[in-house]
């Protein structure tokens, strides 16, 4: 469905109470079942929620996803008779808290229908299972994917992009009413060529002079008959780059391999981009398809013939978004990353694109003022809540 043409359900009101309701943790193939597909149900009516890839998500909630891997995790329900009203992941991220020296839990994948009493109660729960486990704070949604945080706050009005969270402003009103307070925002911009983007002149004219003085410089693609080498590139400046970033731990690199698993086939050399000195890999920009326009159409199933239509349909896509960029720590200043910027843009710019950079810091001063010097127009905000325990 193309991008423009979607519109986005409004929500049913506020209300609370009158609920006979059971909050159960989550045990065996069928609850399991139950809590991964419980966001079809919900979200059955809402022409803007894209369902995940489901053979990936049935990974998402057992030791196959490395990050639960090493965390202590609990899924639960909630329900009223057979009905499933509502589902919460608690965790406590080990490697997290001894990063940081912190007793600080986590929630995620939190679904629910809008009643206040419902989300009450499953939050309650992930609360008590995490002050049994040490915990003096809970922090979320943080979901056990990587780079997949927050709640929309602003921007309801446009789909998400893949990969990144969805749902109904209402769970904000919920976060507010059970005490939790922000933690942070998570910014999202766009530049849309259909609407008539164009990287200002300006910037061009900088990078020929960049270039022209420090000629060792270079932006380069991806190189899929080194794919292994490539994620080792990206793996390392991640670390190094962005250890100062505000929720920061050290990635493992069983996360990045279940990151370049899931987008290796969907991977668009114009989107995946190194900046290197000499030969040597020093920054990098990773972008993709969003492939939440065709898992619409499949409904995020793909077999029999889902498969097919993803394959036939990925090199159509012109909605992509910029999931990372980072720049090693003696070369930021530079304006690497505005390098690689103007670099994939210019690559993807000929198909007509929609591009969403996302996952920008409200605390990234020098990030916001490169997007804004960019012309690039802010239209989602993420938000991620913390409460004490």
């Amino acid at each position: 469905m193309p991008y423009a043409r979607i519109k986005n359900q409004i929500p049913s009101p506020l209300r609370s109470g009158g609920i006979s309701l059971d909050i159960i943790e989550v045990s065996g193939i069928k609850l399991r079942r139950e809590f991964i597909f419980y966001p079809s149900r919900l979200y059955k009516d809402d022409l803007l929620w894209a369902p995940p890839l489901w053979t990936e998500e049935k990974k998402t909630y057992d030791r196959r996803n490395p990050v639960l891997a090493h965390s202590e995790y609990s899924l639960f329900l909630a329900l009223e008779g057979r009905d499933v009203l509502g589902r919460i992941l608690a965790y406590v991220d080990r490697n997290y808290n001894a990063h940081y020296r912190s007793t600080l839990g986590f929630f995620g994948s939190f679904e629910c229908v809008n009643e206040l009493s419902v989300a009450g109660a499953l939050f309650s729960k992930a609360e008590e299972r995490l002050r049994s486990l040490g915990m003096s704070a809970i922090r979320g949604p943080i979901n056990p994917i990587s780079e997949n945080w927050g709640f929309l706050a602003e921007g309801f009005e446009s789909p998400p992009v893949f990969m990144a969270p969805y749902n109904p402003p209402y769970y904000n009103v919920f976060a507010a009413a059970l005490g939790y307070g922000k933690a942070m925002d998570l910014l999202a911009y766009e530049a849309d060529a259909k609407k008539g983007y164009r990287i200002p002149g300006r910037f061009v004219r900088w990078r020929e002079t960049l270039l022209r003085r420090k000629p060792h410089l270079a932006v380069r693609k991806l190189d899929f008959s080194r794919v292994e080498r490539e994620a080792e590139h990206i793996w390392r400046i991640s670390n190094l780059a962005i250890q100062g970033n505000w929720g920061y731990v050290p990635l493992d690199r069983g996360e990045l391999v279940a990151i370049f698993r899931k987008l290796r086939t969907i991977a668009d050399r114009d989107a995946v981009l190194f900046v290197e000195d000499g030969g040597e890999p020093v920054g990098y920009c990773l972008g993709f398809p969003n492939l939440n326009v065709i898992l619409r159409r499949i409904g995020g199933r793909l077999f029999p013939f889902g498969f097919v239509t993803l394959l036939s349909g990925v090199r159509k896509v012109t909605d992509f978004r910029l999931w990372a960029l980072a720049v090693l720590p003696q070369y930021q200043g530079m304006g690497l990353d505005v390098l690689l910027y103007l670099s994939i843009y210019e690559n993807l710019a000929p198909r007509g694109v929609h591009l969403e950079a996302n996952w920008v810091l409200e605390s990234n001063a020098r990030m916001l003022n490169a997007l804004a010097k960019l012309g690039l127009t802010r239209t989602k905000v993420y938000r991620i809540y913390e409460k004490a325990l």
